[in-house]
């Protein structure tokens, strides 16, 4: 999948905050409804102009960054 063709960052819209294209919905709120149990059923039926791609492109785009996050012990 081309995420590019899915998920954009505008600085015009929601402070530049990654969205699922033509809409003005974050990545992350995506992510997070699914993460407080909604199933990609209910995102579709409550926001109409999304696509099953789009909920997954949202889930791979935060896979993604997250891989890049690195994470340093503190020293005790």
């Amino acid at each position: 999948m081309n995420l590019q063709e899915r998920i954009v960052i505008d600085s015009a819209v929601l402070a530049g905050k990654p969205i699922v294209r033509g809409t003005r919905l974050a990545v992350d709120f995506i992510v997070e409804l699914l993460g407080h149990g909604w199933t990609e059923q209910q995102i579709l039926d409550n926001y109409q102009g999304l696509q099953v791609e789009d909920i997954r492109a949202c889930l791979i785009y935060a896979a993604e960054v997250v891989k890049t996050e690195r994470v340093f012990p503190l020293a005790s």
